[in-house]
């Protein structure tokens, strides 16, 4: 008999192609949004806390100036390499220190010419920032004394300058600075914000402030702490000390900001995380307009085959009979739009990951909850217009017109 009723309903769907297909599209955008939206964020949580990871879960950022107060950034004073070496030589649960100064210059190679940052820094940079060399080697401690004029370049500056020829120890303009080139980085590709981390050139700290920047200015110090050290520790450590150097007294706030890049990787995992949550929501709010869609369709339905209800209970249908064929017709309605919804929704999701070059990580539990929201949708708005078409009086349904 449930057999049979199903077969009635989904003969009565497909007398009605095109209402169906309108009725479902609702249910198709809803639980495909929520798929697509959750999917993409997923991804996008992932590759950021992928990219933040690569800087390392023991790296701290000093900065002057508090994070987040632009005017109290602006007045601070800067560091310099006594703050850099004092860190070195008191700080015992620090492995490297890396100072950076830096300066947006043009780069001359032969013919060809390309604006390019320049950063000034010392070997400490490659560990703190994890980045190895591709070929050639790392400065020389002469070299980062007497400010020598030799560079390191990334693998974007190699191939627009040099292209297929070998670049090192060969001469580079930097500015108005003839540097050799003695290493090229390893490629590292775009970061978050769509910059190109491999356009880069990076010196020796001396020679930038002496013949570039024309100062002895550090804009910023990344600090690597050791393996068995907690970086709170660390942070703590770095805070009395420079508060020290500073001559912060007590009850005066610090002019400088030290910044854990593990906490701002948790942070921001948590704001997209939340984000993703917030999309999905707002997408879900659409199965309930589809959700309406189908019982105002059902109404209609009701009404035209009015005629045809009656003379079922007529010969001797049930109410309850009756009143599971049209619940079926919407459950079937719902689950098939929520069936097309997941196949648009990944599809969707798939081809947005590829253009905005994060992970696709699909969310079986998502899927699962959306599908069944999509069939709860059907029971419960088509609920009222099977239970109005199973209470029909027959004699008045068979004077229906």
């Amino acid at each position: 008999m449930f057999f049979e009723t199903v077969r009635l309903a989904v003969q009565a769907i497909g007398r009605n192609k095109l209402r169906s297909f309108l009725t479902v599209l609702g249910i198709v955008i809803g639980v495909g949004a929520v798929i697509a939206m959750v999917t993409i964020g997923n991804g996008t949580t992932a590759k950021v806390t992928e990219e933040l990871s690569k800087l390392g879960s023991n790296l701290l950022s000093v900065n002057p100036g508090q994070f987040g107060r632009r005017r109290a950034s602006a007045e601070a004073k800067p560091f310099n390499t006594r703050d850099v070496e004092a860190m070195k030589a008191q700080l015992t649960s620090v492995k490297a220190v890396s100072p950076q100064a830096q300066q947006s210059v043009t780069l001359i190679y032969g013919s060809e010419s390309r604006n390019t940052a320049v950063t000034g820094t010392n070997n400490d940079y490659f560990i703190t920032q994890d980045w190895p060399l591709k070929s050639g080697r790392m400065f020389l401690d002469s070299e980062m004394r007497g400010g020598a004029a030799s560079c390191i370049i990334g693998e974007t500056v190699r191939d627009k300058l040099f292209g297929r020829e070998d670049p090192v120890g060969r001469r580079l303009r930097v500015s108005n600075v003839s540097c050799e080139v003695i290493g090229v980085l390893e490629a590292k590709g775009q970061s978050n914000f769509g910059s190109d981390r491999d356009d880069t050139v990076i010196m020796p700290l001396r020679t930038f402030q002496r013949r570039i920047a024309g100062n002895t200015d550090i804009a910023r110090i990344f600090v690597s702490a050791r393996d068995d050290v907690a970086t709170e520790k660390v942070q703590s450590d770095i805070e009395w000390l420079l508060r020290e150097r500073r001559n912060i007294t007590r009850g005066k706030e610090d002019d400088f900001s030290v910044l854990d890049m593990k906490q701002i990787a948790e942070t921001t995992a948590g704001t997209t995380s939340l984000l993703t949550g917030l999309l999905g929501s707002v997408a879900a709010v659409s199965l309930l307009v589809g959700g309406i869609g189908i019982m105002n369709i059902m109404l209609v339905s009701v009404t035209e085959r009015t005629r045809e209800i009656g003379i079922r209970l007529a010969i001797g249908a049930l109410e309850r009979q009756v009143l599971m064929q049209f619940l079926i017709e919407a459950v079937v309605l719902s689950l098939f739009g929520g069936f097309s919804g997941v196949v648009l929704g990944l599809t969707l999701a798939k081809l947005a990951t590829l253009a905005l070059g994060v992970p696709f990580i699909i969310n079986v539990g998502i899927i699962v909850v959306a599908f069944a929201f999509s069939a709860l949708v059907g029971i419960v708005f088509g609920y009222f217009p099977a239970r109005r078409a199973a209470h029909l009086d027959p004699i008045e349904a068979l004077r229906h017109e």
